[in-house]
């Protein structure tokens, strides 16, 4: 009997059911999400969750970009704190703590072909609303604070997209542009607090969700790092449009339609 080498021992040991061809089909995911949201500032869930999902369910893929990028976003929440509206943040944040337990919910009970099915939908519909530019210009309301962070929350528990309401909220408003930035970092820290909780309860945050973290982790940094390097090379509006073409190319070929062509 032929002695397996020490990658397949590795993969049958500790990461049964998934092949080196997935993980290397989620690492790639990993980065060109990781680009996009170092030189847009947006769209990294809306490219990691529905190619991550094909390779590896939706599950774990959620689970997964809770991890990386809530560790690789760590060193920027103390500028947050001090900068952000911290009422603003918990008026809001109290709305995602009923929105976030909702979407996990979602994402622990339906059947993985569901699911994926809803976030390539959900994704649709967000990038049609990124691309439409509307923003929120009133000032801020407290039930509508609120209610955003409900929805945001559901949207954060569900699929880790929780970014294109509270943006679209916030950055239209009249508050200073500093303080918006400072806002959603210090929200989207909290959140993922509140969506880390949610999903040990719910049992989606797994040594193999970690496991694969750890592998993966260095593709979204690297990401991360290039995209904050690329920007300023090409203008903000040519880099939207190069995220939102990835965006849509990624709901694409993470439909359900394709399982037969990717690893």
């Amino acid at each position: 009997m032929d002695t397996p080498s020490p990658l397949a021992a590795f993969f049958a040991d500790w990461l049964p059911g998934h092949s080196p061809e997935q993980l290397a089909f989620v690492f790639a995911a990993a980065l060109i999400a990781g680009l996009a949201r170092g030189f847009s500032g947006f769209g990294g869930a809306l490219i990691f969750v529905p190619l991550a999902s094909a390779a590896v369910g939706p599950k774990i893929a959620s689970a997964l970009l809770l991890v990386i990028d809530g560790v690789m976003t760590l060193g920027m929440v103390p500028d947050g704190w001090r900068k952000a509206n911290r009422r603003e943040v918990f008026t809001m944040l109290s709305g995602a703590l009923v929105g976030v337990p909702t979407g996990t919910a979602v994402l622990a009970l339906l059947p993985s072909i569901t699911l994926r099915w809803i976030i390539s939908i959900v994704a649709i519909c967000l990038l049609v609303f990124l691309i439409s530019g509307w923003r929120y210009h009133g000032r801020p309301k407290t039930p509508m604070t609120v209610g955003v962070g409900l929805l945001a929350g559901i949207f954060g528990g569900a699929a880790q997209m929780s970014g294109p309401p509270v943006v679209a909220y916030w950055l239209g408003g009249t508050i200073a542009a500093s303080v918006v930035r400072a806002n959603l970092i210090f929200y989207f820290a909290l959140s993922t607090v509140i969506s880390a909780a949610s999903y040990i309860i719910g049992g989606l945050l797994t040594p193999e969700v970690l496991i694969i973290a750890v592998i993966i982790a260095p593709a979204y940094g690297l990401g991360l790092y290039g995209g904050s390097r690329l920007f300023g090379v090409a203008s903000d509006i040519t880099f939207r449009r190069i995220c939102f073409f990835l965006i849509a190319a990624a709901v694409l070929v993470g439909l359900p339609l394709f399982d037969s062509l990717r690893p």
